[in-house]
C-alpha cells in the first residue's frame, strides 16, 4: 500500500490566501467567469 503522507505539504502563500478571503476580488472572477460563459454559449447557437 502506498504511502500518503510526504514530507513537503505545498501551503498557499499570504497573497493568495488574501485573494481568497477577498470579497471584492471574488465578485469580479464570479463575473467574469460568467460572462465568458455567456459568451460561449451565445456563440455556440
Amino acid at each position: 500500500m502506498p504511502r500518503l503522507d510526504h514530507p513537503y505539504v505545498p501551503r498557499p502563500t499570504r497573497f493568495t490566501v488574501f485573494l481568497r478571503t477577498f470579497l471584492p476580488w471574488q465578485l469580479y472572477r464570479f463575473v467574469r467567469i460568467n460572462l465568458k460563459m455567456l459568451g460561449i454559449i451565445r456563440h455556440s447557437h
